[in-house]
């Protein structure tokens, strides 16, 4: 497929009734390959490395993250569509989802504004509901795992999340992208889920101002702003900045959990807030709205408290009419893609180009058709003589024609 990696002498052809046809991408815990099922359909198929799948504790870490990715919602991220965790190797089948990252679509086109960062901020939080519901810490939230697909945005690569325990916290490693990452999460002491919404905080900064709200130069003064610095967030406005601020609080404890985050995006107080799963019914649908050709609401009106309201009522369709399916993407329990070329429009992998039409990404700017322009206006019509049209050329003809006739009487009286 034109846009994904030659394969390699030593890759394997099909995995099941997959046909593979290209590289997506290689990380830490394996190769991401592009698939091809008979019907024609393409998927990303992630495969364990023999490290990894001959290692018996690798491998089960590896099972029990796919299992748990699995009962994510399917509104957010990729759905893992096929996992064969017995096989050797193992490998996962997941949902190929085409289009840019977030951070390639702002470095491209810039900030996002108005409906299309309501779009994001919401459907983002949602699926941070969803995926901490999941008892999951995604632990890499970042623009460059968030994809702007064909049917709105998804959060992808769970190469480095862990799944929480009893005890909800983890202290056994330091990961993630340092100008994304969270005091404690740098400390490596106390990790929650916490640690998502400082994340998602980072992330709406980047996505409101193409900058990292702690910056993005070398690592130890990024990680040096984040435990001790205030976020540069000067350029956010609006009813965002103060929702930004507070994910961005230093302290866990003070930021809000995901559910009360995507409450506050919704326009929800605690008194008339509805059910969990409403309220997750309610993002999914602003998350799935299409953008095409429609008028846009305003950025950051609160939706009214009478009811769920969104921007195009009951744009959220199931997976087979054309929105999201269910579970976490290729992210959502594909490897690590840590060494993965930057150009990925998957789960953390380089994305092949996309041929032919296609449905833009909510939010993004509809690309101008070959129309002629129309020509500068001159003060004419169209078919008006040029001459003609100027208000004193007749009179002045027909004035010329009687003075000649004059000349002529007067040439004839006197001869």
């Amino acid at each position: 497929m034109p846009g994904s990696g030659s394969l390699l002498p030593n890759d394997p052809t099909a995995f099941g009734r997959y046909s593979v046809v290209g590289r997506l991408g290689r990380g830490g815990q394996g190769v991401v390959y592009l698939g091809r099922d008979p019907e024609g359909d393409e998927y990303a198929i992630k495969v364990l490395n023999d490290q990894w799948a001959q290692d018996g504790e690798l491998r089960r870490r590896f099972e029990k993250e796919v299992r748990a990715a699995q009962k994510v919602a399917s509104f957010c991220t990729a759905a893992i569509h096929e996992a064969n965790l017995d096989d050797d190797p193992p490998y996962v089948v997941s949902e190929y989802v085409p289009g840019p990252s977030l951070q390639e679509a702002v470095a491209k086109e810039g900030p996002r504004k108005g409906a299309a960062l309501q779009r994001l901020a919401v459907s983002t939080a949602t699926a941070l509901v969803a995926i901490h519901q999941a008892g999951i810490v995604h632990r890499d939230f970042k623009p460059g795992n968030v994809l702007l697909g064909p049917d709105g945005p998804r959060v992808i690569d769970f190469g480095i999340a862990r799944v929480v325990d009893g005890t909800a916290t983890m202290t056994n490693s330091i990961v993630g992208t340092p100008s994304y990452m969270a005091p404690e999460q740098i400390a490596g002491t106390g990790i929650t889920d916490k640690v998502d919404i400082f994340a998602w905080g980072c992330v709406m900064a980047f996505a409101s101002t193409g900058n990292a709200p702690f910056g993005a130069d070398s690592v130890p003064a990024v990680v040096h702003r984040v435990v001790s610095a205030p976020p540069d967030i000067d350029g956010i406005t609006g009813p965002l900045r103060p929702i930004i601020e507070d994910c961005l609080n230093k302290d866990p404890e003070q930021r809000p959990t995901a559910q009360k985050l995507l409450m506050r995006l919704l326009g929800h107080d605690e008194d008339d807030a509805p059910s969990p799963a409403e309220a997750m019914a309610e993002g999914a649908r602003i998350a799935g709205s299409p953008t095409g050709g429609q008028p846009q609401p305003p950025a950051y009106t609160p939706l009214s408290h009478s009811g769920p309201q969104t921007p195009y009522p009951n744009a959220y369709r199931t997976p087979h009419g054309g929105h999201p399916a269910t579970g976490p993407q290729q992210g959502g329990y594909a490897p690590h893609m840590s060494q993965m070329p930057p150009t990925g429009g998957h789960p953390g992998m380089g994305r092949p180009p996309m041929t032919g039409p296609s449905t833009p990404y909510p939010g993004a700017p509809i690309p101008q058709r070959n129309v002629p322009r129309e020509p500068a206006y001159t003060g004419q019509s169209r078919g008006e003589d040029p001459v003609l049209s100027q208000g004193w050329v007749i009179p002045a003809v027909l004035i010329t024609i009687i003075i000649l006739l004059l000349l002529l009487v007067l040439t004839a009286l006197a001869t």
